[in-house]
């Protein structure tokens, strides 16, 4: 456990702040005195492929690096502009066809940037965005490594004297593919830092006793490998490399945020096989799969997944995207970012350094008259209003909202500022989801049913809309999983979702022009036999897919 930092820290910690800002204050007058530019390399990256082009020794005597390299354009940072061995170096650039741009920078920046020689020799031929555990090692490593209790086993092991920074690397995220987990968190703490993996949703501590060093050695990798600046710490940095797997590739994102003690580094995982799934295997019931496959038919229309981020929106967009592609209609997608690529579909990123934006990019997939198009989120009026108005003219819109239930897509619309008088025409079918743990099937077990809750779930039942095969239900059977090795001992073993449908109609369409309540809008998704993801959630216990307190978790205390 980390404590508070002393007093004697942050005194220190100030001071060295104060010195620094006092380095760069002089670098800057050094830049106007002699005419050149400054740089703070508190923010500015450094490339690799530059800092190569010098030689550590010849850059240290000069009091020089070079830091990037544009074509024949090179960017040379110096502390001593007027140093002979400076314009030597210069001069020799020059003759080899460069366009040198000086830069002045502070002693302390210019260390920072020779720090990364470092990565020069072992890195930069090997780093290429691309991860490859060798198929043997990855064999061995599937089997040593699947359990968490087996990857904090194998960390152990390690002599963390030297760095071993590709050895770490390997096991945790042959660990994490082995473990199935979504994500992996690298945690600077006071004395050490901590690794975790998310496992159906849930974090758990992997090891949390790794030294600072290789714990820097190890962010340093995961950076370059990305493609994140390597000397620049203090600012939120997103990047992406892949690793390279036998049968398929898995892509990672990455994450950095500057923390208390260090960087923050966030891997998410990938799997392309997250997405193999289809309408049956998504955890339908047969009541709404029907309400689905009608809906994704129809030639036009909008239709909205809600739910917070983590609640597998995405995952069940792109099983309809699935069921609705074939060769004779156009699928366009525009995505921030692309998370998984399909096969048929023609996927679109934002990138607002070149302004394809959620606007600019869904008006140019219009011009190219698109049948079917996926906007990854509605997050603004005028996204809201063309993703609308693409509805109304003969598109078939899928997109997603934030919002906690279905009928709250409504009233945000609204809030967005789209016309009411649009929202109810375009509007067709809005889903609301939520994930829950499934029940290991390798250590579930029936328990008894106590007559309390028996007549509690008689009671439900009876209450479902007729649309609801009552029949599957009768005979409700409740289990438990104690745990076992299979899943890490915590009873649980992948995820499923619970969900609610709700269909517009014309009584619909009237109210939103009406502009009434959300509670009014409630009631009649009720009188349309709107099934709720809690009673969905319910229904899934009744089968023994999960467990009551998963339901509870995800939609709150449950109204019998």
């Amino acid at each position: 456990m980390s404590k508070e930092p002393g007093a004697g820290d942050i005194i220190t910690k100030k001071l060295k702040d104060i010195r620094r800002e006092g380095e760069e204050r002089e670098a800057e007058r050094l830049a106007a005195e002699k005419g050149i530019l400054y740089l703070d390399l508190r923010t500015a990256p450094v490339s690799l492929e530059a800092l190569a082009l010098l030689p550590e020794a010849d850059a240290k005597e000069a009091h020089l690096a070079v830091v990037q390299k544009k074509k024949k354009e090179l960017a040379v940072i110096l502390s001593r502009p007027d140093a002979v061995e400076s314009k030597k170096i210069i001069q020799k650039l020059a003759q080899e066809g460069y366009a040198v741009k000086r830069y002045a920078v502070s002693e302390s920046g210019l260390a920072e940037a020779w720090r990364s020689y470092t990565h020069v020799a072992k890195e930069t031929a090997g780093i290429t965005g691309k991860f490859e555990i060798e198929k043997g090692r990855l064999e061995a490593y599937s089997k040593d490594l699947s359990t968490m209790e087996a990857v904090q086993r194998e960390l152990g092991k390690l002599d963390f004297t030297a760095l071993l920074t590709l050895q770490i690397f390997e096991i945790v995220v042959a660990g994490a593919l082995a473990n199935r987990a979504s994500d992996i968190h690298f945690e600077a703490e006071e004395k050490q830092a901590k690794i975790r993996f998310r496992i159906d949703g849930i974090l758990h501590d992997i090891y949390d006793n790794l030294p600072p060093r290789n714990y820097h050695a190890l962010s340093s990798r995961i950076k370059l490998l990305s493609g994140l600046k390597i000397n620049v710490q203090n600012e939120a940095q997103d990047g992406r490399f892949t690793i390279e797997l036998t049968k398929k590739d898995v892509e990672v994102r990455v994450s950095s945020i500057p923390s208390e003690y260090g960087e923050t580094i966030v891997l998410r995982i990938l799997d392309p096989d997250t997405i193999n799934i289809d309408l049956e295997t998504l955890g339908l019931r047969e009541d709404d799969l029907k309400i689905v496959e009608r809906e994704i038919l129809k030639p036009n229309g909008l239709i909205l997944n809600t739910g917070p981020t983590g609640s597998g929106k995405t995952t069940t967009l792109y099983a309809f995207l699935k069921r609705v592609n074939s060769p004779d209609i156009k699928i366009i997608t525009i995505e921030d970012p692309i998370e998984y690529h399909l096969g048929g579909v023609e996927q679109t990123q934002v990138d607002p350094k070149t302004g394809y934006t959620f606007v600019n990019g869904l008006r140019s997939i219009l011009r190219q008259d698109p049948d079917t198009i996926l906007v990854g989120e509605i997050r603004d009026t005028e996204t809201a209003e063309i993703a609308i108005q693409a509805s109304l003219t003969g598109h078939l819109v899928f997109s997603t909202l934030h919002t906690n239930d279905a009928v709250g897509a409504v009233p945000r619309l609204v809030d967005l500022g789209v016309k009411a008088t649009s929202v109810g025409p375009a509007l067709t079918l809005v889903i609301a989801q939520r994930l829950v743990r499934r029940l290991c099937l390798s250590c579930k077990k029936k328990i008894s049913i106590s007559e309390e809750l028996k007549r509690k779930i008689d009671t439900f039942i009876s209450r479902l809309p007729p649309r609801v095969n009552r029949e599957k239900y009768t005979h409700p059977e409740i289990f438990e999983a104690p745990g076992c090795a299979e899943c890490n001992h915590t009873g649980y073993r992948g995820r499923v979702a619970v969900f609610e449908f709700l269909e517009t109609g014309p009584e619909f369409e009237e109210a939103i022009l009406k502009q009434v309540s959300e509670v009014s809008l409630k009631h009649i998704a009720e009188r349309q036999a709107m099934v709720k993801m809690q009673e969905d959630g319910v229904l899934k216990v009744i089968l023994g897919i999960t467990s009551f307190e998963e339901v509870e978790k995800a939609t709150g205390p449950i109204s019998w």
